[in-house]
Formats: C-alpha cells, structure tokens, sequence
C-alpha cells in the first residue's frame, strides 16, 4: 500500500547519535529547541523509542523526563506525544477522557469511531490488560450502548450485498418513518458493519428516503448519541475527511483546541496525514499548513508545520 504519512523513518537512523544530539540541546545553560524538534519530527515514532533506548544507556536518565524538565507549555505537549508509542497514547487518552468529573466524549467518540478494529482490539489489550469496562466510564444509556458495541470491534469484514437494501430498509423505518425513533437500530447497523458496506447503505438510504443519513441522525437523535453516530457515519464516508473537520474545528473561532490538534497532527503524521491535508483543501478555503501557522506560534508551531510537511496552497 502506498505510504500516506508525512513522517517517515529516517533513512540514516542512528539512534546513539540522535541521543547525543538531543543531550547536548538540553546540557548547560538555556536549551536548543530548534535542534529537538527538527530531530524528532524526522524520525518515525519506533526510531525514538530507539533513541529513548540509548539516551538511557548513554546517560543513564530518561528522555522523556529530561525534556520535560527543559521545555514547557503545549510545545512540551507536543513533544512528550511525540515520544509515545501509539497505542501507549491511545490507551492514555481514553483513560484521561473519563477519569476526573465528567467523560471527555468527544476523545471517547474520536478514538473509537476511527480506528480499525484491529487498532481497537490491541488498545484494549494494553488497557486494563482485557478489562475494558470503565472506558464506557460515567457514560449512560444509547450512547454508552453505541461505545460499547464499538468497543466490541466485531465489525463484519467487506461488503454484504444481500444486507445493502434491508440495512437501508431498517435505518428508514427506526427514523424517518417511526414517531419516535428505534436508536438501538442505529446502533446496530452503524455499529457493525465495514465502512465500504455502510457506504453502499448510505447510498440506498438516500434513494429511498430522499434523505442524506447525516441529516436524519440529526433530526432524529440528540446530544452523545448524534455525536458518536455522526462521527462513525463521516468516519465510513472518509477517515481522513473526518479528521480534516476535526482538525478544522479544534482552529476555527477565537482560541484553539490544542488538544485536538496535538492529538491527531501526532497520531496521524506516520498513517494518512496526505490524505487529511488533501481533504481539508477541499473542504475549507485554506489549507491545513496555513490554519496552523495562523492558529499557533513559536517552536510548537514549528513542530506542527513540520509534522504537516507541505503547505497546499
């Protein structure tokens, strides 16, 4: 399959050095910045575990903690995202969405509508080591059923040819056609069915409804449920375009999202970041590289452009 991230491996990796490097930005007085933020955007997430290997061996301290002690801020962040194995970050998101008061739903949402379920799969092992009950934390009922079901990641593979109609038939007669709406349907179908399957469906649903699905989701369901349901519909229409809107809102307005935009500008930038700068053109009037450089500053938003690679003007 043809590479879609803007960070690759780097071709003369040497892990040793890169350590130096990285331990005499931090020594003495004052911390080159510049020096860490080139280095560790060039590198793929498994060639700094490698560097965080010998940094420990060279130096006898941790990386990670060095860092932390020179920089600051979201640019500190940045880079501590950047030095996390992926499904170690995955696991850390979804536990800091529902510890403390309230869920942070939209992590919950973004995470489990997105990924594969492969990709769900190993996250749960590593959290919890199996136990994956409280990930549906202070969460309650539809929309909890929905986490749950995805959380399942039993999505059925490919397209059911003899399912495209009656899925379609289903969605209409628990929305539309129905006072009231039968969600577990929804649920359902929504839940458990592969993207390319459901975008067969959508276009069903449309011919016989006269109704895109979006629209009928938000006529007909509210709050969580509408959230994770929409998410995992543009999820089946576009992973890529799901995260250009996400990336799209987290910089829209007055103030940033950084969270968000942390999150998926690092978990992105080794699986589909082409695809999302390419669908955020198309969708927006601007391109992903200049929302950010009018969005952030400083050496975070140095880092940013670079994980971005490319500005398509």
């Amino acid at each position: 399959i043809s590479f879609k991230g803007t960070v690759k491996p780097h071709s003369g990796f040497n892990a040793n050095n890169d350590a130096e490097v990285l331990y005499k930005a931090m020594k003495g007085l004052g911390t080159d910045e510049d020096a860490i933020l080139q280095l560790l955007t060039a590198r793929s997430n498994a060639q700094r575990q490698e560097i965080k290997a010998a940094y420990k061996t060279l130096h006898g301290k941790d990386l990670v903690d060095d860092l932390m002690s020179e920089l600051g801020g979201k640019f500190e962040s940045l880079i501590v995202t950047l030095m996390t194995p992926p499904i170690m970050y995955e696991v850390t998101c979804l536990r800091d969405a529902i510890k403390g008061a309230g869920t942070d739903e939209k992590v919950l949402v973004e995470i489990l509508a997105s990924r594969s379920p492969n990709e769900v799969n190993q996250i749960k092992s590593l959290y919890k080591r199996g136990n994956c009950e409280d990930v549906t934390g202070d969460t309650g009922g539809h929309f909890k059923r929905m986490l749950v079901v995805l959380l399942q990641a039993s999505r059925q593979q490919g397209i059911q040819e003899d399912l495209i109609q009656s899925d379609a038939q289903a969605l209409f007669v628990a929305g539309e056609q129905k006072y009231g709406t039968d969600e577990g349907q929804f649920i359902t179908i929504l839940g458990n069915r592969s993207n390319a399957h459901l975008r067969r469906v959508f276009e069903e649903y449309r011919r016989l409804s006269g109704y895109e699905i979006e629209e009928s989701i938000q006529r007909e369901t509210s709050g969580t449920l509408q959230e994770v349901l929409l998410a995992v519909v543009k999820c089946a229409r576009s992973v890529p375009g799901y995260f250009a809107d996400s990336l799209y809102g987290a910089m829209k307005g007055a103030g940033t999202d950084d969270q968000t935009l942390i999150r998926i500008m690092v978990s992105r930038s080794e699986v589909d970041m082409l695809d999302i700068r390419a669908e955020f053109r198309k969708r927006f009037a601007t391109s992903l590289h200049k929302m950010i450089q009018g969005d952030t500053s400083g050496d975070y938003r140095k880092a940013l452009l670079l994980l971005c690679g490319g500005d398509d003007a």
